[in-house]
Formats: C-alpha cells, sequence, structure tokens
C-alpha cells in the first residue's frame, strides 16, 4: 500500500464524476445503508437522465424522481418499507416519465453476479409462468445446451458506476466492512465487483495501520475504488450498521413531504438544495438528533 495515490475526493467533486445520462447503481439494500448523502448531491447538483439499476431501492430513488433526476429504473422493488410507498416514484412512473423495468429480487441480484463475472447474462430455470415475462422483452428464453431444458436469460446490470456508503476506508481506497455484516453490506461487496468505477462514501477515512491491523476485514481492495468521500452520517436517514439506527422521525416528515410534488419541493428546498453541503445538512438536522440516532448496542 506504499506510495499510493490518494483517492481522496469532496463529495461535491466524487458526485461531478456522474454525467447525465448515466448508468448507476446504488447500493445498501431497502431502507438499510444507501448512499443518501452522495443521493442530495446529485439532487443538488441538477442531474439529469438518469438510469438506476439495482436490487431493492428506497428512498434513493424516491428522491431522485422527485428531484427530476431519472429517466429509467430497473430494480425489484422502490418503496418505504414500514413508511409506505414511494410517493415520487410512483408518481413519475404513472406520469409516464419514468420508465421502469421489473425483475424479481433475486433475479435482480443475478444480474450484477452475470457484471461481476464478464458476463453478457444470467441463466435463469425459474421464471416461466409469470407477467415478469409478459412485461421486460429484455430477457431473453433459450434451451440450456446441456439439458435441453427450458430457461431465461437476464441481460447483466452493466452499470457504468457503482455508489456505496461504508463504514471506513484508507485514502488510498481499501474498504473496511463489519465481520458481521447483513444483506445490505453483502450487495455493496456484489455490486463493487460489478463495475470499474466504484465510488465509496464513508463514515471516516482511517490510516493505513489501521488497515493492516484489520485486513481481514476489506472487502473492497484499493484498485477496485474510483474515489472515496469522508461523510459521517453518509446514510441518513436510513441506518449504518455498527453506526447509527434509522431516524424513522426524519423518514416519516419525508414520506408527509412526499404526498405532492408541491410539498416536496418544499422538502427539497429545505434539506437539499438551502444546505450548501453535507455537513449544513447534518447541522439542519441538530446534533443532539445525531447522537440519539447512535447504536451503542452494536458496541456491547
Amino acid at each position: 500500500m506504499l506510495g499510493l495515490k490518494s483517492k481522496r475526493m469532496s463529495l461535491r467533486d466524487a458526485v461531478g464524476l456522474v454525467p447525465n445520462g448515466a448508468r448507476l447503481a446504488i447500493g445498501g439494500f431497502a431502507v438499510y445503508q444507501k448512499p443518501m448523502a452522495f443521493v442530495r448531491e446529485l439532487v443538488r447538483q441538477g442531474r439529469r437522465d438518469l438510469t438506476i439499476v439495482g436490487s431493492a431501492n428506497s428512498c434513493d430513488v424516491d428522491m431522485l424522481a422527485g428531484g427530476g433526476c431519472l429517466t429509467r429504473v430497473e430494480t425489484s422493488y422502490v418503496g418505504l418499507e414500514k413508511h409506505g410507498l414511494a410517493r415520487n416514484f410512483r408518481r413519475a412512473a404513472e406520469s409516464g416519465v419514468l420508465q421502469v423495468i421489473d425483475y424479481p429480487e433475486m433475479v435482480s441480484w443475478d444480474r450484477f453476479r452475470a457484471s461481476q463475472e464478464g458476463l453478457a447474462f444470467w441463466p435463469i430455470p425459474f421464471l416461466g409462468g409469470n407477467d415478469v415475462l409478459k412485461y421486460n422483452a429484455e430477457i431473453r428464453p433459450f434451451a440450456c445446451p446441456i439439458s435441453g431444458r427450458p430457461m431465461h436469460a437476464v441481460p447483466a446490470a452493466n452499470p457504468e458506476i457503482v455508489v456505496i456508503h461504508a463504514i471506513a476506508a484508507d485514502e488510498q481506497g481499501n474498504v473496511v466492512f463489519p465481520a458481521r455484516r447483513l444483506l445490505p453490506q453483502s450487495g455493496d461487496v456484489l455490486f463493487a465487483r460489478s463495475c470499474e468505477r466504484v465510488i465509496v462514501t464513508v463514515e471516516k477515512i482511517v490510516s493505513k495501520a489501521f488497515i493492516r491491523r484489520h485486513a481481514r476485514l476489506v472487502e473492497v481492495p484499493s484498485y477496485r475504488t474510483t474515489s472515496i468521500v469522508e461523510v459521517p452520517y453518509g446514510a441518513h436517514p436510513t441506518p449504518a450498521l455498527g453506526r447509527y439506527l434509522s431516524d424513522d422521525n426524519h423518514l416519516e416528515e419525508y414520506v408527509g413531504a412526499s404526498a405532492t410534488t408541491e410539498m416536496f419541493n418544499r422538502y427539497l428546498e429545505r434539506y437539499v438544495r438551502a444546505p450548501a453541503d453535507h455537513f449544513a445538512y447534518l447541522n439542519l438536522i441538530g446534533a443532539e438528533r445525531l447522537a440519539d440516532l447512535q447504536d451503542l448496542d452494536s458496541l456491547l
């Protein structure tokens, strides 16, 4: 690791690596460990015509839809789980502004596995007899060349850029994951291995000495990362495993604000466009509220 160039970058500059029209994969899973600081900066910079390819999405896609950033979404789910519907996403899809390509959840993961392995498609043996095939013309039937069994070829995810949020990394881009991780973190590792351009936002940038002591926890090594951005509470209002819990109060405020386009524009003005950067956003949330979210149980 000695002599490697620093990949540390500001959030503004990292988002600048994402052009209009990019095909983007956003890490995390459903309402867990989403790189929301990055998402807010995409809206703040007025990014347009993005395609999101994912597995299960939530306020990441919903906020981008409400901010007018999206043209197409390929995923299995966009919703806020116990908090309800993703209303901005639904409005955009129902109005025809947003094209939605549906894949089953497990198949969505398989698409990233295909990209990881450098394959054009992933073979699926269980899709016959459902409406996914009726409405998704990108899934192609074929006969297994060995057994002759009917199968379906699902196109690889092929993201141009992957963005994930993690607990820690060094400046060279070695990214640390908890030893006891959950689905969102395992998914992030898969996403990071499916693309040549990987942007990682982290709670903290650590020293090379820390990485050497905890080398077994480095699941995404430096050669896989494009840039590292230090953004404490970068997943807020979603949780980050081992650091803080979900801000359910803020998510409820978000849901209420998404009831109409006008109300959500006011939300974006208050929490996204008016704050100069991520740290101004954190000041708006407040130190007391952020401290209340600390996940102390994970340390015991």
